[in-house]
């Protein structure tokens, strides 16, 4: 059982196999051009441009608002390494920031802490990116403001939230640009791909142009900086439009087995559900958070009896200040980052599970909890 498989059926199979007969097998094509726009309108944006992954858009968006060597970029320390990968590619250096414990998002108050201390050292901070984890919103209600204080831009990875809310407001609807990740374990996906996202029309331009080689538009190939093969293909673009049309039907099958996670999980101490009670989330990955000096176990135990059995989990994001590529990056953190990640587990959660799959992982658990 897999935590989180690509959910395809028949209608993903008619939307590819028009655009393979279609002819448009190279890069571009109308099924790019629509998927664009039907993920801008879903979000809220006035602008996307498809790419060929998360990763592509973080660091197109970056180079973008101006990272760049010298700079600094203030990054959740609890996040895939992507996030961090990205600023590095501009040159400029993550600065890393702790979380709120209860949902695992960067701290607001943590936050302006170290904008005001990276200002007082006189560092040029390019951006702030928060990151809507496990498909739960970070708290733009008060990172918004602060950002816009002290002058910086900020570029949401929204990579794991599309479909999410906060405050009304869809994930990726926030800061000057956002990006969503289509990778296959994501809520939806096109195998491989990304989408970047923002109501800046010059930036979105921009960023069309990089991930095109920077190519300059004359007949022959002409280029007068350096660009980037990013784009998203036109056959793996058809395969997004046909899950964006089943997106609400796999987050309300997602939220359904977290809520039976939940109410399993409620009759046992010592464990509780991340983000618990966001009712905005997408539910892309449900993750519980075991205090074992309560439960009188460690999620490593859990791990293990359902690894015995078939049964995929994973251990949340290993920090980044933790992580030895960036050991020597500066980074604000309380442990609660670190805290998570030793006593944090997320559980399979994809919404092709069908009702037989759901009941024997829940049944797995169980027995597990019944022993302790």
């Amino acid at each position: 059982m897999y935590l989180s498989p690509p959910d395809v059926g028949p209608l993903e199979e008619s939307y590819v196999l028009a655009a393979l007969r279609s002819g448009w097998v190279a890069p571009v094509g109308p099924e790019v051009a629509a998927f664009e726009d039907e993920v801008a309108k879903r979000v809220g944006r006035g602008h996307a441009v498809a790419l060929a992954s998360g990763t592509a858009g973080l660091h197109l968006a970056l180079l973008a608002v101006g990272a760049g060597p010298g700079d600094v970029v203030v990054v959740p320390t609890l996040t895939f390494v992507a996030t961090a990968n990205a600023v590095v590619y501009t040159g400029a250096e993550p600065v890393f920031i702790d979380c709120q414990p209860a949902t695992g998002n960067l701290d607001p108050a943590l936050l302006h802490e170290l904008l005001r201390d990276l200002r007082m050292r006189g560092r040029r901070i390019a951006a702030v990116v928060p990151v809507d984890l496990f498909g739960a919103c970070a708290d733009y209600t008060r990172i918004l403001p602060l950002c816009a204080e002290a002058g910086v831009p900020v570029v949401e990875d929204a990579a794991e939230a599309l479909g999410a809310l906060h405050g009304g407001r869809a994930a990726g609807s926030f800061g000057r640009a956002a990006v969503l990740s289509f990778n296959g374990n994501k809520i939806i996906t096109t195998s491989g791909g990304g989408m970047l996202l923002s109501d800046d029309a010059a930036l979105v331009t921009r960023c069309r142009y990089l991930s095109t080689q920077a190519r300059q538009p004359v007949v022959h190939y002409e280029h007068t900086e350096v660009g980037y093969n990013y784009r998203l293909s036109n056959l793996l673009a058809a395969l997004g439009r046909a899950q964006v049309r089943r997106l609400d039907a796999m987050m309300a099958r997602r939220h359904q087995l977290r809520e039976r996670y939940a109410k399993l999980f409620a009759a046992f101490p010592g464990v509780r559900l991340l983000a618990d009670g966001d009712t905005g989330a997408n539910c892309w990955l449900t993750t519980i958070i075991v205090d074992p000096t309560i439960a009188g176990w460690q999620v490593a135990d859990l791990a293990a009896h359902l690894a015995a059995h078939d049964v995929e989990t994973r251990p949340v994001w290993k920090p980044m200040h933790l992580q030895p590529a960036f050991a020597k990056a500066g980074a604000l953190v309380t442990g609660a980052a670190q805290g998570l990640f030793e006593h944090g587990l997320t559980l399979p959660s994809g919404s092709r599970m069908s009702e037989s799959d759901i009941d024997r992982v829940l049944g797995e658990i169980d027995h597990f909890l019944d022993g302790r």
